[in-house]
């Protein structure tokens, strides 16, 4: 037995395409395909792995965020949530509107997404009155 090595994005589009489902009687892939704005944060690992799979997983391109989590909502419902789609977007003001989509989906299962991102190192704490300006600040006291 060999050892197979595989980048993350290569191992996640590889899970993805294995993923079946029973639809109208017949063994289908659960995902469709995938919405994708590719940006610097997905565009060199998970892009270059969408694009070895683009036989068996198409990739559309999208222009917003929010629409194509939308997109994906909807097709979900009109393949009465036996197959769907999958969303992928760079961080950013767009990934949140996504989120946003996401959310206020009125489908009975829980969205499930998957983020892979930086942690985000706390300021230094401050002393005296400064550190209270921006505790109130950050937590929206007094507003």
């Amino acid at each position: 037995m060999s050892t197979l090595r595989l980048t993350m994005a290569q191992a996640l589009v590889r899970y993805l395409t294995a993923q079946r489902t029973e639809f109208d009687g017949r063994i289908e892939p659960l995902f469709a395909g995938v919405w994708a704005i590719f940006g610097h944060g997905n565009v060199a690992g998970l892009g270059e792995a969408l694009w070895q799979a683009r036989d068996v997983l198409p990739t559309f391109r999208a222009h917003n965020e929010q629409a194509m989590a939308h997109a994906a909502i909807a097709f979900a419902k009109a393949s009465r949530r036996q197959r769907m789609m999958a969303c992928t977007s760079s961080i950013g003001p767009g990934a949140t509107n996504m989120v946003t989509a996401a959310g206020r989906c009125p489908c009975q299962s829980a969205a499930r997404a998957a983020a892979a991102g930086r942690r985000v190192r706390e300021p230094t704490p401050r002393s005296g009155a400064a550190a209270g300006r921006g505790f109130l600040r950050r937590h929206r006291v007094g507003q």
